[in-house]
């Protein structure tokens, strides 16, 4: 793994009678209008095996669908399948004049922006957002990811190592202001889990005392899960009568922090600012105070860490813009066509797509 180099900027006996009769009636074939929804949006495969399921199972079929927002999973999967092949003249390279590399920025700059972190840091504006909610499946385990000793002399594991900077950073904080406040820092640690690793997660931070931070400071959440899916976007089914699923991504966070009301208390507790980072990044500086001081510097609404990237063939995601003047995206290796990936930018001599998201 390598550090960043640059920054960009950028959801009664009757009732006994009438209930039995309901599922005599479901028993005989599936809900109609359910079924005709399913067809609706290329589904209806998933109850193919309705004359083979006892009476309970077929509830069990039914309920799952249900819970699903149909709607909502269509257009996820229809824009999933826009965003795969897209022509050569629909991604354009991130403009350099949003960009701001390491080696370019002045002894200056990055003190006053620094500074400018501790400060927002100390008046208690910055939360720090952490996804965590996939299983170390590729690495042999169904524990979560930040559970793991990756191999370190001291036997950390990514939790310890971040809690640890969280740690650090409040007393930098605290130092730095120490002349006008004697106040305690404290950032907030707000931790999104999955229905996989939700339980094991909070044992193992209670276990572990919350590796030195205060358990009032630390918030878990669940994102939430959608159906699998196969390359022709159709919902794979885990028995015939339940939907297979995943945690729906680093993108749920947006509808886990809106469900489980945690804007409002992130407005609550006075928050402006958040640090979001991946868990498997063994070397994220959590709560960069100089990271957070350019953020606040720039007036802008998100900017991101990149690392140049090293060479063509390098397995990274790359910003790019969609379109002139379009928004700013990620495109994984494997969808950025080769003669792109290799394209120079002979003003600069880099790689025209060179900004990798870490």
């Amino acid at each position: 793994m390598r550090e960043p180099t640059a920054t960009v900027t950028a959801s009664s006996t009757d009732t006994t009678t009438a209930t039995t009769t309901n599922v005599a009636a479901m028993d005989a074939q599936p809900p109609q209008a359910l079924l005709e929804r399913l067809k609706d949006y290329g589904q209806e495969h998933t109850f193919a095996f309705w004359n083979e399921l006892s009476s309970h199972e077929r509830q069990l079929l039914v309920k799952d669908f249900e819970s699903l927002d149909l709607p909502r999973l269509d257009r996820i999967i229809r824009c999933s399948f826009r965003s795969q092949g897209l022509p050569v003249d629909a991604i354009e390279p991130v403009s350099e004049n949003i960009v701001s590399t390491v080696e370019e920025r002045t002894i200056e700059d990055r003190e006053r922006w620094w500074k400018m972190g501790l400060k927002a840091i100390h008046d208690g504006k910055l939360a720090v957002l952490l996804l965590s909610g996939g299983q170390g499946t590729r690495l042999g385990s169904s524990d979560p990811k930040g559970c793991f000793n990756i191999g370190l002399p001291s036997g950390k594991s990514l939790f310890q190592l971040q809690a640890e900077r969280i740690m650090c950073v409040q007393r930098l904080a605290a130092q730095f202001m120490s002349e006008v406040s004697a106040s305690v820092v404290r950032i907030h640690w707000y931790i999104m889990t999955s229905p996989f690793t939700d339980e094991t997660t909070r044992k193992f931070f209670e276990y572990h005392k919350y590796f030195g931070l205060e358990a009032d400071q630390v918030t878990f959440f669940q994102q939430g899960t959608i159906p699998c899916i196969s390359k022709d976007g159709r919902y794979i089914m885990e028995t015939p009568y339940k939907v297979a699923r995943a945690p729906d991504g680093n993108g749920g966070v947006y509808l886990a922090l809106k469900s489980s009301k945690l804007l409002e208390d992130m407005a609550a507790r006075g928050v402006k600012y958040i640090d979001c980072y991946g868990v498997d990044n063994a070397l994220v500086r959590v709560a960069d105070p100089t990271f957070l001081g350019y953020f606040i510097d720039k007036g802008v609404a998100a900017a991101a860490k990149v690392v140049k990237k090293a060479y063509p063939q390098e397995k990274v995601g790359v910003f790019v813009q969609r379109g002139k003047g379009g928004p700013l995206d990620v495109v994984e290796y494997s969808e950025l066509d080769p003669s792109l990936a290799s394209a120079v930018n002979q003003t600069t001599g880099r790689l025209r797509f060179c900004w990798s998201n870490v």
